[in-house]
């Protein structure tokens, strides 16, 4: 079976599931990237170890590979398109050949009466006409589903994927015996770690990050919280640290190399991720988890409600809702216990069912299927490749 990945390049989330397929697949498994990489990425620390895969095929830097490109477009038995020109999978529906497209919601923002004809003709250009072929949709968000569905798009075509960032395996002991803070017999437990990481920006919230180091202060917490990262909002946080007398528990040593972040990570007792529906997936998520943290997460967070069963492998919290936020900390901060079993029950979550490996099997088992017109929907029944739903609780409504 031969398969082609197509997206605008490729960046360290993806390459882990592309290295994962070719291990199965070998020559038989091609990425195409149809533009280079952005200079924001690079700056962000997209850029990979190596110019070129063997893998690869960069299309945007000659005819030739332009050519190539189009032409496993249309003779691979099956085909991903992430961020591509619909030019590349328009010649393989027409022979009604197995595509598959990757995204994450789309109405982020919300609807509204300024475009909302936008939305409609996009939706119509991009989705709707071809839902009549073997078009199927890999979700990454928990929100793909449903946002698409308002529109009559990939109605029972849809499953869940993401974004698989490399995992670690760690010695699970010992992992969670470097964050363990103190015995579970205190209430309240000294020299807790807590970690916040991202681009200090509004959508982010690492504002509320600093409310509820203010709140466990005021009730005698002890707690180092660490936030890493820069962006606008980094003179208005170091403004509020200073203002409520935060110096002394919360610290911003600025930006990291992710491999820092991560040493930060395997160290930290609880993971703070703030975001609002604005954050598509999230990969800090899949990686705090990996590095056995108890994560603390905010419902609109795309990744969330596949990636965390709530008080099973973390918590979660209703978007915006500050007091919430912090009753949930505070369950981990007084429940040492309780806060390691999170962390272990999300490392082992990353490692056996969201890595790379996982996942790569779990596609070609799926294609597989959906190309002997098999049923496909009960193939998983939970994790990458399972049914992707609508969410109907308004809890996970924007």
């Amino acid at each position: 079976m031969k398969i082609t990945f197509i997206s605008n390049f490729l960046g360290p989330h993806q390459l882990p599931f592309c290295k994962a397929m070719v291990n199965r697949l070998g020559e038989d498994f091609k990425f195409v990237a149809t533009e280079p990489m952005t200079e924001e990425r690079i700056k962000l620390g997209w850029s990979l170890d190596k110019d070129t895969y063997p893998f690869e095929i960069k299309a945007n830097e000659s005819n030739e590979l332009q050519k190539k490109a189009e032409q496993l477009a249309i003779e691979s038995d099956v085909v991903i398109i992430g961020s591509a020109p619909d030019s590349y999978i328009i010649p393989r529906l027409k022979r009604n050949k197995l595509t598959f497209k990757y995204s994450e919601r789309p109405l982020k923002k919300g609807i509204h009466w300024n475009n909302l004809v936008h939305i409609i003709c996009g939706m119509w250009l991009h989705h709707g006409r071809f839902q009549s072929k073997p078009l199927y949709m890999l979700a990454a968000s928990a929100y793909t589903a449903g946002d698409y569905a308002r529109f009559g798009c990939y109605r029972g075509k849809c499953y869940k994927w993401g974004y698989f960032p490399e995992v670690k395996k760690y010695d699970p002991d010992e992992l969670m015996k470097g964050k363990l803070s103190a015995t579970s017999d205190d209430l309240k437990c000294p020299c807790v770690s807590i970690l916040w990481a991202g681009r200090l920006i509004e959508w982010k919230h690492p504002d509320a990050s600093i409310r509820l180091a203010e709140s466990l202060k005021e009730k005698g917490y002890s707690f180092k919280m660490t936030i890493i990262g820069t962006g606008e909002m980094e003179e208005q946080l170091h403004n509020m640290i200073r203002d409520k007398n935060l110096e002394d528990c919360v610290e911003m040593p600025g930006a990291m190399k992710a491999s820092e972040v991560r040493s930060y990570m395997e160290k930290a007792d609880i993971y703070l991720f703030t975001s609002d529906f604005n954050e598509g997936w999230g990969a800090v998520l899949n990686e705090s988890m990996n590095s056995g943290c108890a994560v603390v997460a905010s419902h609109a967070i795309g990744s969330v409600p596949f990636l965390i069963k709530d008080e099973e492998n973390g918590l979660i919290y209703e978007n915006g809702n500050q007091k919430q936020l912090e009753q949930q900390v505070c369950r981990l901060m007084d429940d040492a216990e309780y806060r390691m079993k999170l962390g272990l029950n999300a490392y082992e979550s990353i490692v056996n069912v969201w890595s790379a490996d996982t996942v790569a099997k779990r596609f070609v088992a799926l294609s597989q299927s959906l190309l002997k017109n098999e049923p496909a929907d009960n193939l998983f029944a939970k994790g990458p490749c399972s049914r992707a739903v609508i969410l109907k609780n308004d809890w996970y409504s924007c």
